[in-house]
């Protein structure tokens, strides 16, 4: 049997699918992994995550050592270590007034907190001072970690203009930015400095 589809939906379907487009492109200027992110949606307010992230702490190591959250986001700490493990963070962006510690817990156990203020967190742990990974609480859903290399693709963007940020570790902790318009793929290439 042979199904028409009425013009209309077709026409509907198209100019649904052509809302949305990929931001693709590198960060420069700065080593390894960097997080970027879409600042603002103008005229949007998005609700806070319901689905966790997990870092994990194995191997002496945050695993993923770089993770981009969404404000609301709970991340779920988990300690896969034979030894105890301490989560800390001194501050969010330099605001000491943000720094909290999560305490110290043994292997399979795990802790969570909510990330409501945005900015970078450096997370620590007291048992193994050479110990650290990152957290960067972004605005949007719009974000992505760039490859070693620097690399990025964020999926799904609507339409419209925006500014693209992009915060590297090596950079200690500065940003890059780079005004982007989105009409099906758009490129950014971002310096961090």
């Amino acid at each position: 049997m042979k199904y028409i589809v009425p013009a209309f939906l077709v026409f509907m379907l198209a100019a649904f699918t052509a809302q949305a487009g990929t931001i693709h492109g590198k960060v420069t200027g700065a080593k390894g992994e960097s997080a970027v992110y879409i600042d603002t949606v103008a005229g949007k307010t998005f609700p806070a995550p319901t689905a966790h992230v997990k870092i994990d702490q194995e191997g002496l190591m945050f695993m993923p050592h770089l993770v981009v959250v969404e404000k609301g986001t709970t991340v779920d700490f988990k300690n896969s270590d034979s030894v105890e493990h301490n989560v800390f963070w001194p501050s969010i962006s330099g605001n000491k007034a943000l720094g909290h510690n999560m305490g110290t817990w043994p292997r399979g156990q795990q802790r969570s907190f909510k990330f409501d203020n945005l900015g970078s967190v450096p997370l620590l742990c007291n048992v193994h001072p050479d110990m650290a990974g990152y957290i960067v609480v972004v605005p949007t859903p719009y974000f992505a970690v760039t490859d070693k290399a620097g690399n990025f693709k964020i999926a799904d963007v609507p339409n419209g203009s925006y500014k693209v940020v992009a915060w590297n570790e090596a950079g200690k902790g500065k940003t890059g930015s780079v005004q982007v318009t989105v009409s099906g793929d758009a490129e950014a290439n971002i310096a961090v400095k």
